[in-house]
């Protein structure tokens, strides 16, 4: 047992044997399993465990104990060695426990192989994101995305379940976001990843449609990007008054929301909150989401939002740039936004990521700190859309007060013909201008 670490998290309240398998207030008991491996890219297993607690306990779970074995790479049969898996299960029954998480993703025959040995549901990390999204999917298209992700999850892992997809609605990992509980075979799964598969083309081809049409408009779009919980929907409200669920709990937001705002020299663009993400995102549920996540490759101006409180903010980076990777976002101007200055523990970070990140503001979505700045940036990084007008216009005319309000005025002079006026206004602002002229001439 030398090269294993137990830890129990609540030793008070174990029950023995034959105890409670879900805490006082009704929540599921979970053992945490991970390896301490080379394989984890920068992550400390305990902070890596941290965050797999985050997640069972945003699932509504809560976690009894972990297991830590240090192994170079996971055993083929087991992911822990079997003895190990058989002292695994002997935490589980001295905890009272019945469910056991594990921090990375398991083949089908390690999970049948697990569950052999330790006599409870055992459930990946993979199947607890698919299941936190399941809970939180609120609008049609979520619900489809991720019933499309859990379905693509569970197609090759059927063998050993009989006929069933999963025991849907019996705890943490078997939630589903639709009402219907389906005992289906591989073909009936296939029959609707084909059908969910479908729609999302007709909501991919909708958002195009969308999309044609703001470019016809000529707005800007800014999508916030970033690692889940580190504040983008926070930033959103501050910015534009969204009114946008805030909450300290992982992937608060699925559905993006967008709103419009307005920069300080009068330019209006769109800004766009995304789903949050995470070390070791399910691929599925990358695949699933690229109908929203689309809205990332035709956006103008990416704001990745950082948590510079976050001991590992710099992972986080790595983790968020590794998705957009994935789905061809990479090379977008991205602007950093290290968020939370008014934590005096982000002191240090801020420097270190402002030196890795150049192109960075920081600022307190909390306090307003920061935001005039990151206005600034956003309108320097967007100015080539802009375009600087110079007309005489009459006294009372209407494009007097467009050009106001959403442009910058370099100079104004009232004539004996008009008021001669010089500004830098969106492209979209200069064309409804000069439309206003032609037909007021």
């Amino acid at each position: 047992m030398t090269n294993t670490s137990y830890r129990l998290e609540n030793p008070s309240g174990q029950e023995g044997d034959e105890g409670p398998k879900t805490s006082d207030d009704g929540r599921e008991r979970v053992v945490l399993v991970g390896l301490d491996s080379t394989s984890l890219s920068g992550w400390d297993i305990e902070e890596s465990m941290d965050e797999l607690a985050h997640l069972v306990e945003t699932a509504g779970g809560q976690v009894v104990a972990r297991a830590i074995q240090r192994k170079q790479k996971p055993d083929p049969a087991h992911y822990v060695g079997e003895g190990k898996a058989h002292e695994i299960e002997m935490m589980r029954q001295a905890t009272g426990a019945d469910l056991v998480v594990v921090d990375d993703e398991l083949s089908p025959a390690q999970q049948r192989n697990l569950e052999e040995i330790i006599k409870s549901r055992v459930i990946d990390r993979t199947q607890l994101i698919l299941d936190i999204f399941a809970q939180r999917a609120a609008s049609a298209e979520g619900k489809l995305q991720v019933e499309l992700a859990q379905l693509q999850y569970w197609l090759p892992r059927l063998a050993g379940h009989g006929a069933e997809l999963s025991r849907l609605g019996g705890g943490i990992g078997t939630r589903g976001p639709g009402e219907t509980k389906l005992e289906v075979d591989r073909r009936t799964i296939r029959s609707r990843i084909a059908a969910i598969k479908r729609q999302l083309d007709d909501v991919r081809e909708r958002r195009s449609v969308q999309r044609r049409r703001r470019r016809s408009a000529d707005l800007p779009v800014v999508a916030l990007v970033g690692y889940t919980n580190a504040g983008k929907s926070s930033l959103l409200n501050a910015m534009t008054g969204a009114g946008v669920l805030v909450e300290d709990r992982l992937f608060a937001t699925l559905d993006p929301t967008t709103r419009r705002y307005t920069l300080p020299d009068g330019q209006v663009l769109l800004l766009t909150d995304t789903v949050g993400f995470i070390q070791k995102l399910p691929h599925q549920l990358v695949m699933a989401f690229r109908a929203t996540l689309e809205e990332l490759l035709e956006a103008d101006l990416l704001l990745h939002v950082v948590d510079a409180s976050h001991p590992k903010a710099q992972e986080h980076c790595s983790a968020v740039f590794g998705v957009l990777g994935e789905i061809g976002a990479d090379e977008h101007t991205t602007i950093t936004v290290l968020n939370k200055r008014d934590v005096s523990e982000s002191a240090a970070m801020i420097e270190r990521l402002q030196h890795s990140y150049p192109l960075s503001v920081a600022v307190s979505a909390a306090t307003g700190e920061g935001l005039a700045d990151l206005a600034r940036v956003m309108a320097d990084q967007l100015s080539s859309r802009r375009e600087r007008i110079d007309m005489v216009l009459p006294f009372n005319h209407p494009a007097l007060s467009l050009i106001r309000k959403r442009g910058r005025v370099v100079s104004e002079e009232y004539r004996d013909d008009g008021v001669a006026i010089v500004a830098d206004v969106d492209r979209a602002v200069a064309g409804q201008v000069r439309k206003a002229r032609r037909s007021n001439q």
